[in-house]
This record gives structure tokens, sequence and C-alpha cells, in this order.
């Protein structure tokens, strides 16, 4: 089970730049593994926190498909920064602040989830 957050600011999605198991190089929402004993919100703050800098405060659940939640989230702390030291981060190229009409950086895994964002 996966959980992930999509952080808006600006007219910006927070995304984080990364290796995929299919090989290729991809611009994912900030989220990761559910661990055992972990809610699906616990998982996606530690995650968020873990792969770019910031706490967050889950405002909602927006969606859910396959063992995948996604939630609506907004900073509360941190700042932007990606831990090349922590092992589990090995796959993150690079963490970033992408506009919501740079159509190139989503793909059929990130653009459903902001179309229903943006429709609500």
């Amino acid at each position: 089970m996966i959980a992930q957050a999509i952080v808006i600011q600006d007219n910006r999605v927070l995304m984080v730049k990364q290796y995929v198991q299919r090989g290729d190089i991809v611009w994912n929402l900030p989220g990761g593994k559910i661990e055992e004993n972990e809610t699906p919100e616990q998982a996606c703050k530690r995650e968020v926190k873990e792969e770019t800098g910031y706490d967050i405060q889950i405002t909602k659940q927006l969606h859910e498909e396959s063992g995948k939640f996604t939630f609506l989230a907004e900073i509360i702390g941190g700042e932007l920064y990606l831990d090349n030291q922590n092992e589990s981060n090995q796959d993150i190229i690079e963490v970033a602040w992408i506009r919501l009409d740079d159509h190139e950086k989503f793909d059929s895994y990130t653009l459903p989830l902001l179309c229903i964002l943006l429709e609500v």
C-alpha cells in the first residue's frame, strides 16, 4: 500500500523526480510505502518529510484506488530539501515545485489525480 500527497502552492505542485520500477525517470507526487502499524495519513506525512523536507498537514483524502491513497495537504513547516544520505531517497534525483500548466511533467499516473483535484 502506498500513500502520497498533492501539495499545491502558488499554482505549483510539489513533486519528486525519480527512477521508477519500470526503468523510467518520471516526476511523481511525494509519497511511498505504508509501513506496518502506520495509517495511510501517518505514512503520507513521514514520506513527504523524508522526500522533500516539508512538514505537512493533511486536509482531506482525495482518492484511493488499489491500495494507493492520495491526500490533499498543505505545508506547515520545514523547508525544501532532498536528503541524499537517506537510503530510501536513493531513487530521487530532484525535488521541485512544478507549474500546474507544465503538462509535459505530468504522466498517466499524476495527471488524472490533478484533474480530480482541479475539478473539485
